[in-house]
């Protein structure tokens, strides 16, 4: 018989996507409100991956990620990503989104991301939300699964994770170690 143990504390981060008429200060400022301090934050670059959002957002999005810096109960994922989606509502203009929020965990060994689409590998957890395993710490690296969209399992984005998961499991917070 297993004995359910406290969740290990994760740590928030955000892949942010904005339009040419998104105010990204405002929208920083709303994040740091809802889900405290900013530890780290990704260059802003083009958004290249996919014209899936064009059509929505318009040509010209813009990518950038956020690493939050308290660490979060893993629990409450769904509910975090039901914020984000309250915040891309409030971003919204003429009822297409300005941003998109991609909510996710870091955790030792994962990086899981929460959406509302529903998919054989997804997990439902609440209110329409599911978690999706993203990518798989190990051998000292980010790995991507047959699903994980082209951007989060890109070099860039997997050495910048792996470098937070060093940041903030090893010397912010060793006590969140495994």
């Amino acid at each position: 018989m297993g004995i359910p143990k406290i969740f290990g504390k994760e740590f928030l981060v955000m892949g942010i996507l904005l339009s040419r008429g998104a105010n990204r200060d405002e929208l920083l400022e709303s994040l740091t409100s809802g889900f405290g301090p900013i530890d780290e934050m990704s260059p802003e670059e083009l958004f290249l991956w996919t014209h899936y959002y064009d059509g929505e957002m318009g040509e010209g999005i813009h990518r950038l990620f956020v690493l939050f810096r308290d660490p979060v109960d893993p629990s409450d994922l769904a509910g975090i990503k039901t914020r984000t989606d309250k915040l891309e509502f409030l971003f919204s203009g003429q009822e297409k989104r300005r941003v998109n929020l991609d909510p996710g965990l870091l955790a030792p060994g994962r990086f899981v991301l929460a959406t509302t689409k529903d998919r054989a590998h997804r997990i439902p957890l609440a209110d329409g939300i599911y978690a999706e395993l993203t990518l798989i710490y190990e051998k000292g690296a980010f790995h991507a699964l047959p699903w994980t969209y082209p951007d989060w399992a890109s070099e860039p984005v997997t050495s910048m994770l792996a470098r937070w998961r060093k940041k903030v499991f090893h010397r912010d917070h060793p006590e969140l170690t495994t």
